[in-house]
């Protein structure tokens, strides 16, 4: 891994909203995917997700509420504290950086810029310490999909790259994590099959079946 991204860890992230503006706004949701190459090829490796309480001040968009159908009254969402939820996930992500050989997370999100956004808001909010992430860089799959499949809307992009998606189960974080990071290792293995057998990043490929 560390030798396919420059030493950086790809971590797939989807973040549901109570709005558009991640300083007003609260995260309700985030959820994490971290990846592994398993014979030559980029695969999901682990799903993590969490409910998250808005924090005191942050304005609810009743509007984003319906998108994603959260019910911020409901006892079973187990919502958690931001500042744990942050705790939680940049622990997870500190700990697969170590055991990849990987020296820094990279986010990987669709349209990464507004997730990227909410998580420093909140880990800011959290006084959250050694933020494992690359502070600027980012990998948008909207960007890869539209240079890909022609498309940056996830749906579209996923049903042109053949992975199924649902508009019923949409608007959930793990789900459009889940979609993301299929559509990720889609295009970067397909990249990897048009390198040949070896890969400029020294990235051998196993032998195929005769």
């Amino acid at each position: 891994m560390g030798a396919r991204f420059r030493g950086f860890l790809p971590v797939v992230v989807d973040v549901e909203t109570s709005g558009f503006d991640s300083v007003r706004h609260a995260v309700l949701e985030i959820a994490a995917l971290t990846l592994r190459f398993e014979r030559g090829a980029l695969v999901i490796d682990a799903r993590h997700q969490w409910p998250v309480r808005p924090f005191a001040e942050a304005e609810i968009a009743p509007d984003s509420l319906r998108v994603t159908g959260i019910d911020l009254n409901d006892p079973k969402r187990g919502a958690i504290a931001e500042a744990e939820a942050i705790k939680r996930f940049f622990k997870i992500v500190r700990g697969q950086i170590k055991a990849q050989s990987c020296h820094r997370g990279v986010l990987v999100a669709h349209n990464a810029v507004f997730d990227a956004a909410f998580l420093r808001s909140a880990a800011k909010r959290a006084n959250a310490k050694r933020d494992p992430f690359h502070p600027f860089t980012t990998i948008d799959t909207a960007a890869l999909a539209a240079v890909a499949y022609g498309h940056t809307v996830l749906g579209e992009a996923c049903a042109r790259a053949g992975i199924d998606y649902s508009k019923e189960q949409a608007h959930s974080a793990l789900y459009d994590a889940e979609r993301c990071a299929m559509l990720f290792c889609k295009i970067v293995n397909s990249w990897e099959e048009a390198q040949g057998p070896h890969t400029p990043w020294g990235q051998p490929k196993p032998p195929t079946a005769a």
